[in-house]
């Protein structure tokens, strides 16, 4: 117990930057927080405050220290909550960050969806298409598309993500079909511009093995790839008269009747279902990726998070979440 104030005063100490007013915050005298120190930095055998005359400030080893105590102290408050009232009242702050354009269709939605199951509980949302590092920016989760690189962070899979070409029916009408991904340097692509990411190109799963030729000399229609033959992953980047580096933009452009683009199923499942786009090429569709929720190492997650995971899970597993999103 006495090991539990010592650094419950250290974190409080270090908030305020005054033993005074965090004896005050307390209701304590300014000596016995000042004890409570002394006792904690002898005992660890290291400085963690310097004190002057106006002010307390951390030393390196106390603002590191300062870091494990109060995950420490958010582990334990939030080890109690998980156990009162029956393990079904989460508290506390929850900081997440998205995509933005995945963010604004399909994680902005469920915040106060969240909220309003569990009102204890506050939440941060920001939405970035920069690679955002939760633990140094003190976020505690992170929703991300795609294949993740290799990390320190922990990844649970929420849903599969499949790239789709995609065009109106009324371009299609007017410019044919593509029946082969060779056949996209015909077709007016839509893509992303040189300075933006997807610089792989478009993504295909074709068949090793050439098709053959009939008996009187045509070309045979190719294997499907899940017929059994082998197939590779093959990178394209097709050209045309527009790009962009939005993503949105790109969609937009689509949706008009300008061409041919490459996008996920989160951004054309509604337009899909609804006969807005149509999927060509579909039987040369990459393997999918995921939608991944993501965040520090830790060894218990407050309930918070594990409930907003959980939540995300149950949303995105549902038949016509993405269609009707």
């Amino acid at each position: 117990m006495n090991k539990l104030k010592q650094l419950e005063s250290f974190v409080a100490v270090a908030a305020t930057g005054s033993l005074t007013a965090a004896a005050l915050a307390e209701g304590v005298a300014p000596a016995i927080m000042g004890r409570r120190i002394d006792a904690l930095e002898e005992r660890l055998g290291v400085k963690l405050l310097v004190r002057t005359t106006r002010r307390l400030h951390l030393t390196h080893e106390g603002s590191a220290f300062l870091e494990d105590c109060q995950r420490l102290l958010a582990d334990l408050a939030n080890a109690e909550a998980s156990v009162s009232a029956g393990g079904v009242k989460p508290s506390g702050h929850l900081r997440i960050t998205a995509p933005a354009g995945f963010g604004r269709r399909h994680v902005a939605p469920l915040v106060p969806k969240f909220r309003g199951q569990y009102s204890d509980v506050t939440m941060t949302l920001n939405l970035s298409d920069r690679v955002v590092d939760l633990a140094g920016e003190g976020f505690d989760c992170a929703v991300r598309v795609g294949d993740l690189p290799d990390s320190s962070l922990v990844s649970v899979r929420l849903a599969d993500n499949r790239r789709l070409c995609v065009a109106t029916p009324d371009y299609l009408r007017r410019h044919g079909t593509p029946a082969h991904p060779n056949d996209l340097a015909r077709f007016d692509c839509l893509t992303l511009s040189s300075d933006a990411s997807q610089t792989r190109g478009w993504a295909f799963r074709v068949p090793r093995r050439a098709a053959g030729r009939s008996a009187s000399g045509e070309q045979t229609a190719l294997p499907e790839p899940d017929s059994g033959n082998d197939t590779d992953v093959v990178h394209l980047k097709p050209g045309g008269p527009l790009d962009c580096s939005d993503g949105q933009v790109l969609h937009d452009w689509c949706l008009a009747g300008h061409g041919i683009a490459w996008r996920s199923t989160w951004e054309v499942e509604a337009e899909i279902a609804a006969g807005r786009l149509v999927e060509v090429l579909a039987r040369f569709a990459a393997p999918p990726n995921g939608i991944y929720a993501v965040f520090p190492q830790r060894r218990h997650l407050p309930l918070r998070m594990r409930l907003w995971i959980d939540f995300l899970k149950h949303h995105y597993s549902q038949p016509g979440f993405w269609r009707a999103a």
